[in-house]
């Protein structure tokens, strides 16, 4: 009884104590609960939609990006990631091999590159295109002469200059309200 007790930190006076004996490690389990906790605090992560995880108490706005298509509006909050005053190119006809990591190293060796990420279909996880942003404006410009048709992966790529027209704003109670309306009634359309 000694040896278990000194393998898992409990002196031997305390094994005359009802309490149960606590391993050694026990602050690790407090900290993986802790951090499995506070993802179901409703507000605590950005979920898979790129909504804010949960509901805005009345009286209460947060900061999120708009987009409009298809006849359909939603919120992206992956996009508050994207400094506004950033460069930044369209890499289409990507191959599925690409990752984030693969994309940004093909393009940084430019001294401005600041991020890449790679978009990927929501059923399939196929990669569709993907993201580059540069803080100089002559960094964008040759990396767009120099890369655009060049290998990324098992394809060549195609640039094109990404839409400037993103914008943070800030949404209150009932536009967030009629925003989960609308994802709920269209959640079981993939598009």
């Amino acid at each position: 009884m000694d040896s278990y007790n000194n393998t898992y930190g409990a002196s031997s006076s305390s094994a005359s104590t009802s309490h149960a004996p606590v391993p050694a490690n026990a602050y690790e389990y407090d900290v993986g609960l802790l951090s499995q906790q506070s993802v179901y605090v409703p507000g605590a992560a950005i979920d898979k939609r790129g909504g804010a995880g949960g509901r805005l108490a009345k009286g209460g706005k947060r900061t999120t990006v708009l987009r409009k298509g298809g006849g359909k509006t939603w919120e992206d909050q992956t996009l508050l990631d994207w400094n506004p005053s950033w460069f930044r190119l369209f890499v289409g006809d990507l191959s599925n091999d690409v990752s984030d990591d693969v994309l940004s190293n093909a393009f940084k060796k430019y001294t401005s590159f600041t991020k890449a990420r790679v978009i990927r279909d929501r059923l399939s996880q196929k990669a569709k295109y993907g993201f580059v942003a540069f803080s100089d404006p002559e960094d964008f410009l040759k990396a767009w002469k120099e890369m655009d048709g060049k290998y990324v992966g098992n394809r060549p790529v195609k640039l094109k200059r990404a839409d400037e027209t993103v914008r943070p704003v800030e949404i209150g109670h009932r536009k967030a309200k009629n925003l989960e309306k609308d994802l709920k009634k269209n959640r079981h359309r993939p598009y």
